[in-house]
């Protein structure tokens, strides 16, 4: 499970999206980001199709997903 209240790019309000964490400033949850890399988007597909969210907030995501994922192995 990533611990995402150390994530400068993201944050989680019970009063937007049942409180799910967003990127900053937005109510685009994060897990879309995941989805959509998944489903097989390019990053630059993903901000273009979210308006609000920028590539630098996407990137900084992933960063610390990735480090999340070190720390626990």
């Amino acid at each position: 499970m990533i611990d995402w209240s150390t994530c400068s790019a993201v944050e989680q309000d019970p009063a937007v999206l049942s409180g799910a964490w967003v990127f900053r400033g937005t109510r685009v949850p994060v897990a879309a980001l995941f989805e959509n890399l998944e489903d097989d988007a390019s990053l630059h597909q993903f901000v273009e199709w979210f308006p609000g969210v920028s590539v630098e907030q996407a990137r900084t995501v992933l960063e610390h997903a990735a480090r999340s994922a070190l720390a626990v192995a």
